[in-house]
């Protein structure tokens, strides 16, 4: 199998890695990358377990090649905490039961952000819109909306 040389970013930090040309961003990020955080759970994009962002949007990382992030910046749940202090939304999912088992929680948090960053004051109603694509067998959904309304909260000052 063909090996391709791809440059990225990922939570800030450059790296230039060889990869197979099946490679999935998945597997990359968590088996040579050591980035735990973004889970393998249907690996048929149904899940979101494994979403990132890429340049800013959301991504199932189980559907996407390692070659089609080269250039670009991915952010992973281990980027979200600046050093020791946890962000807001990582807080509010603790504060508020958003997690139980936790499987669910990075591609959850992931979408979250992305959601808080396109609409920082949403509804409910367009929470549970903008996690489409996030299933969770724990929770049954309501904590983790609580979770991201308390966080929407929290980072606009209210």
């Amino acid at each position: 199998m063909s090996k391709h040389l791809i440059e990225v970013t990922v939570n800030g930090e450059k790296h230039s890695v060889e990869v197979p040309a099946r490679r999935m961003l998945s597997d990359f990020l968590r088996d040579d990358l050591n980035l735990t955080g973004t889970k393998r759970g249907c690996e048929t994009g149904i899940c979101g377990a494994c979403s990132v962002l890429v340049d800013g949007e959301v991504v199932k990382s189980c559907l996407s090649l390692a070659v089609q992030a080269n250039g670009r910046s991915i952010t992973t749940v281990e980027g979200l905490a600046k050093g020791d202090e946890l962000h807001p939304l990582q807080k509010s999912f603790m504060e508020c039961g958003g997690l139980q088992c936790g499987y669910c929680t990075p591609g959850m948090l992931m979408t979250a952000c992305h959601l808080l960053k396109r609409n920082p004051r949403p509804t409910a109603d367009e929470v549970r819109e903008g996690l489409n694509g996030n299933l969770c067998r724990c929770t049954g959904y309501a904590q983790i909306v609580e979770s991201i309304l308390d966080a929407s909260e929290k980072m606009n000052g209210n």
